[in-house]
């Protein structure tokens, strides 16, 4: 199932051969570098089941990225319904992305939240997305800025599924928001 289309990339639900790739970008210590924990491969089986049913049941979700050319699976970027609860409102919507580190630093994370934003507001009518990343993660909140969210301080948060005791430094979380009149007023 195809989401959405870009130059470079195809958006699109996951397929049993991209299971390869989800399980390296889920262990690889440099991609995870921010999250308290590398998923073994039965954990990023089941992750990965769990995101393709929210796909195919709702059309949202972390879309697997396939690069247009060549046909392999990248990473992923999607727009999806926000799991951290008692931070975020009920029904928000948050943009993110994970990336094997052999496609970095070229722009694909960026065009593929660029579409997804204009899908998402222009043609799912969301009211916000917002996006979050640990403090210093400059990397993400980098990508952030170019796709045009904003820093909204107010909402930075603790997040509450990171152990203080043994992660103290991933807790800290800055939070980035695009409203739709801001998308349609750029």
């Amino acid at each position: 199932m195809i989401i959405h289309g870009t130059p470079r990339l195809i958006l699109r639900a996951w397929k049993e051969s991209d299971r390869t790739l989800f399980r390296e970008i889920n262990a690889d210590p440099v991609v995870m570098e921010f999250f308290a924990v590398r998923r073994s491969d039965e954990e990023s089986d089941a992750m990965m089941d769990r995101i393709n049913a929210v796909i195919h049941t709702t059309g949202f979700g972390f879309y697997a990225m396939e690069n247009r050319e060549t046909g392999e699976p990248m990473g992923f970027c999607g727009v999806a319904p926000v799991t951290v609860d008692n931070v975020f409102t009920p029904g928000t919507m948050e943009i993110g992305w994970r990336l094997a580190t052999r496609y970095w630093g070229k722009g694909y994370v960026t065009e593929a939240a660029k579409a997804l934003l204009s899908m998402a507001f222009d043609e799912k009518r969301l009211s916000e997305i917002v996006s979050f990343a640990v403090y210093n993660n400059h990397r993400s909140t980098a990508v952030m800025k170019r796709i045009g969210l904003k820093r909204n301080a107010a909402r930075d948060f603790n997040h509450p599924r990171v152990a203080e005791e043994t992660h103290p430094h991933l807790r800290p979380h800055v939070t980035y928001a695009l409203t739709l009149e801001e998308w349609r007023a750029r």
